[in-house]
């Protein structure tokens, strides 16, 4: 279920006079339950929850600082920083990119999984340029 449409019930449900609700697809269970007496705060609960769940749900993007040359592993021929399904820390090196002679470490800024490279190794890179997305 895309996000945008979880929010969407989420926020039908919690504006809609039904006190529990419970829905599954493709082996996603929802189930939203408010108390009948406190009708203002359940609506802020449901709503904290929808916004947790769409931070959680939404991949971190990291991006290019510099302009220079993307390279994934320290050297060539070795093993990459960093691969689609890994775990990583705020503040492991994720990749390098050269600029000016200069060889510059990219950084995680969260701790996560990486769903996706999006450069490949030596590729020109701009700075604001997507280069992982971490999740």
């Amino acid at each position: 279920m895309e996000m945008e449409h979880l929010i969407k019930l989420i926020e039908a449900v919690s504006h809609s006079g039904l006190s529990r609700f419970e829905y599954e697809e493709s082996g996603v269970k929802i189930h939203m339950e408010k108390p009948e007496t406190v009708q203002v705060s359940s609506v802020q609960v449901q709503t904290e929850v929808s916004e947790q769940i769409q931070e959680a749900a939404e991949d971190q993007v990291i991006t290019c600082p510099l302009v220079g040359i993307f390279y994934a592993a320290p050297e060539e021929g070795a093993e990459a920083f960093v691969s689609v399904g890994d775990s990583v820390k705020k503040g492991q090196t994720l990749a390098i990119v050269e600029a000016m002679k200069l060889m510059n470490e990219i950084e995680s800024e969260y701790d996560g999984v990486v769903t996706e490279v999006l450069v490949q190794n030596g590729q020109a890179v701009e700075f604001g340029q997507p280069l992982f997305k971490i999740r």
